[in-house]
């Protein structure tokens, strides 16, 4: 391959790049960052809590919403933060005794959706403190028309940015629409 082809050749990922990039980019800048501490309404056909290992189940048909946040899966484990300071036998008035929420597991057929972003997988992992979220198992990750497909995809929701991770033998996915000019130009007012 010569030296000119080369450039031309890393001339254009640059401007795939930036396409790419650009819309995203604009789409986070507007986007308000949702508060961690804002209430997490869950619904799901049974609950079981269980206070000394601090956890609650959620099961069949489960779904937790947090502002525009959604996941919704086969069954929500609620792992809340173990008190230093408490004996672990201690009695208790039911589930809602149970303290700082630490993370969220979501188990079988998982969609997290946030705004127009949609998450897709077996198994999920949301960490409260961090805001992020772990998908495994056919793990897809759609926006709009653009499909990104690997074995495990992080998310960042307070960067508003995401990793798509392959395994072994195995390759990242992605199909990318770039916007149409027409489409640009009817957007702006030009037709």
């Amino acid at each position: 391959m010569t030296g000119n082809r080369r450039c031309i050749i890393t001339k254009a990922l640059w401007v795939l790049f930036i396409l790419m990039v650009a819309p995203l980019w604009n789409l986070a800048r507007k986007k308000p960052k949702i508060d961690a501490n804002q209430p997490i309404q869950i619904v799901s056909d049974r609950l079981d809590a269980y206070n000394e290992k601090k956890l609650v189940v959620f099961s069949g048909n489960a779904v937790a919403t947090q502002a525009d946040r959604v996941i919704k899966s086969d069954k929500l484990l609620l792992y809340y933060r173990k008190d230093p300071g408490k004996p672990e036998k201690s009695p208790s008035k039911g589930a809602g005794d149970m303290g700082d929420l630490e993370k969220i597991e979501a188990k079988g057929r998982v969609t997290v959706t946030q705004g127009e972003r949609i998450v897709t997988g077996e198994d999920a992992v949301f960490f409260q403190d961090t805001q992020k979220i772990v998908m495994t198992g056919n793990a897809v990750m759609r926006e709009g028309r653009n499909v990104i497909r690997g074995d495990r995809i992080v998310v960042f929701l307070d960067e508003d940015r995401g990793v798509v991770e392959s395994g072994e033998n195995k390759r990242v996915k992605a199909i990318i629409y770039p916007e149409d000019d027409k489409d640009k130009n009817i957007k702006g007012g030009r037709r």
